[in-house]
């Protein structure tokens, strides 16, 4: 046929059913996907679920992230194509060793020459293409292939993950209850701190005189019970007494959910420094360095680490109050702060989480990419003793991080200095900032007024250490919301 080129037949002397067809079929998809979305959006925003109303947000960004990056290589495809190497150039750093064959010299001129060009522009300068049409092809849909799985990954991550906390609720209305039941007592009474539940299973035992076994302890307790209810009654206590003394029937549990969404909202999506991430894996993954076996282990050691990490936050509140007193007036109640994290910032443990549920799913996608386009017995994916150590590790971490390390999180970095202003629902914070916004503006002013009065001769003669704050605007100083630019949860 004249108009048959390379692999098939252009678009010129293709039916117009075809491409109708084909046109339909992809147009449908796309606005079925794009309807889904958005009533989804719709139904969160309805629900008041504004963090995960904006964590669809990303996603969307994402999808077009992926969309603009399939119209790059779709455009510049024919140029890549067209940009010609020495062959010595091609023989480094590859993948998978190059066929012993000494009847085929030029085996790497054949795998990489574009089959799609009869002109044939790098045979005809002694030359091979730096990148093949179907090189690209395969690197497009790993691109593609990595985003949506990451993606999934981390709602069912947090799916998973939000029906585990919902499991504490029973919790959270036991505490009321008892609470609303109890008569109020006359007479102080003291708690003895060595009998109290909390202190018994966090502080006596093991990690009780050596700090090594007290890590053990945190490493081997993230496995089995992870959060128990003297854990959540102390923590939860422990809260509210530091950040709504007033307020003993706060909806901890409430909170720590909306606190969890707030935090989904930042963890998806894939970050620049996580495609860093992938350029440095796609650089190292040469024949023979088993990069993918090793990288492997990098989610399953950090998720270690962090989950013994959080453990241990809890045994260190519990040692606090163990070793100051022997018994309270009161509840026993544990002090948070922002010491026990790493670097005194408890958000860093949700970059690490971050991090752990984006290579865990470049793991899997990696592995599901290589198993489709070149089959299970590609040189890419390794013999047998290496793939199922990669799958039995993606299958631990994904659990693992779903059922116990982020529900430990969402509890566990609450016992940091500050509390985030998901503690309040979205009009309420809609009132605190406009009310902060306006309280420095009046400050602002008040200070300007006070030092032109001063500069004209006031009485005062310039002391009092400036402006001092009274009225509203004093109660600001009572409340530490933390945000981004704090050491917040």
């Amino acid at each position: 046929m004249g108009g048959q080129e390379g692999e098939g037949t252009s678009f010129e002397y293709t039916p117009t059913w075809v491409v109708a067809a084909v046109c339909t079929i992809m147009v449908c998809a796309s606005l079925a996907i794009e309807r889904f979305l958005h009533f989804a959006g719709k139904k969160l925003m309805k629900d008041g679920r504004k963090p995960l109303f904006q964590a669809l947000q990303k996603v969307k960004e994402e999808l077009m992230l992926l969309g603009f990056i399939s119209l790059l290589l779709s455009v510049c495809q024919s140029r890549i194509v067209t940009i010609c190497v020495d062959e010595d150039i091609m023989k480094h750093f590859l993948p998978c060793a190059l066929p012993d064959d000494k009847d085929h010299p030029n085996i790497l001129r054949h795998l990489l020459e574009n089959t799609e060009n009869p002109s044939g522009i790098c045979a005809q300068q002694n030359k091979v293409p730096l990148l093949s049409t179907e090189a690209l092809h395969h690197l497009h849909i790993f691109i593609f292939v990595l985003a949506i799985v990451h993606v999934t990954f981390s709602v069912l991550t947090v799916i998973f993950g939000a029906s585990k906390i919902r499991q504490w609720k029973k919790w959270e209305t036991s505490i009321k209850e008892e609470e609303s039941d109890s008569p109020k007592a006359t007479e102080p009474e003291f708690t003895n701190v060595r009998d109290h539940d909390f202190i018994t299973k966090r502080f006596m035992g093991l990690g009780k005189r050596s700090e090594a076994l007290g890590w053990l302890k945190s490493f081997a307790k993230q496995f089995y019970g992870s959060v128990t209810e003297p854990d959540y009654y102390a923590l939860r206590l422990g809260f509210i007494m530091t950040h709504c003394r007033g307020n003993r029937k706060f909806n901890f549990h409430k909170y720590m959910m909306r606190a969890l969404e707030d935090d989904f909202r930042k963890v998806v999506g894939i970050s620049w420094y996580l495609w860093i991430f992938v350029i440095i894996f796609l650089l190292l993954n040469i024949d023979g360095w088993h990069t993918y076996f090793w990288i492997a282990f990098i989610p399953f050691m950090l998720l270690l680490a962090v989950g013994t990490k959080l453990e241990h936050v809890i045994i260190q509140l519990a040692h606090e109050v163990a070793e100051r007193h022997i018994a309270i007036e009161g509840e026993l109640v544990v002090k948070p702060s922002d010491e026990h994290f790493w670097f005194h910032r408890p958000k860093i443990v949700r970059h690490f989480i971050h991090f752990i549920l984006f290579q865990n799913a470049f793991e899997i996608s990696f592995f599901f990419w290589i198993l489709v386009q070149f089959g299970p017995h590609s040189c890419i994916m390794g013999k047998l003793i290496y793939i199922i150590p990669r799958l039995i590790i993606g299958a631990f971490v994904q659990v693992m991080c779903s059922y116990s390390t982020l529900p430990l999180y969402a509890l566990v970095t609450q016992m940091g200095s500050n509390f985030k202003r998901s503690m309040f629902d979205e009009h309420v914070q809609a009132g605190l900032i406009s009310w902060a916004q306006k309280a420095k503006k009046k400050n602002t002013l008040t200070s300007t007024t006070t030092k032109i009065k001063d500069g004209s001769g006031s009485s005062d003669g310039g002391g009092g250490g400036g402006p001092r704050y009274s009225g509203p605007d004093a109660e600001l100083h009572g409340i530490h919301i933390a945000t981004d630019s704090q050491q917040g949860t």
